[in-house]
């Protein structure tokens, strides 16, 4: 049974250009990385979620002259629920504050990929932290949606 479940959920979500594997969800996004990006950060800022910094690896990889596509890491969170998360395992803060990678395949495809917070609880073990996660979860599942559409 428990077979035949993820066999329906990795097709339901293969129905809408999402991917999930080894902790990680992927959805296509129909912009570029400088637009998804700035879409995903002006959502964040509109639900006042903290933007701590974007990292454009590219600009890196061009600073020592290197090659590589579009890549931008957006470092995001909300201390409030961060910090319940942290009081549960402190290891947890290696996830945190939270990330999302928007990046540029070989084939021109741009993709925003995260945690999935079922990975991050299973992780660190994060049980007592699990309404938590699970509302963080909903709230970037509904706002990675909203980027990529």
């Amino acid at each position: 049974m428990k077979i035949l479940n993820r066999i329906f959920i990795l097709g339901l979500l293969a129905t809408f250009n999402v991917s999930a594997s080894d902790g990680m969800i992927d959805l296509k996004s129909h912009y570029s990385v400088n637009e998804t990006t700035d879409r995903f950060v002006n959502l964040l800022k509109s639900k006042g979620v903290t933007v701590f910094a974007v990292v454009d690896h590219l600009k890196g990889a061009k600073s020592v002259n290197l090659s590589m596509n579009q890549s931008k890491v957006v470092i995001f969170g909300n201390p409030k629920l961060g910090t319940k998360i942290m009081q549960c395992d402190k290891r947890a803060a290696i996830d945190l504050p939270m990330k999302a990678l928007i990046w540029q395949d070989n084939n021109s495809q741009t993709w925003f990929s995260y945690n999935d917070m079922k990975y991050v609880m299973e992780r660190h073990n994060l049980a007592c932290a699990g309404n938590v996660l699970n509302k963080v979860g909903k709230m970037l599942n509904k706002l990675s949606q909203a980027t990529v559409k």
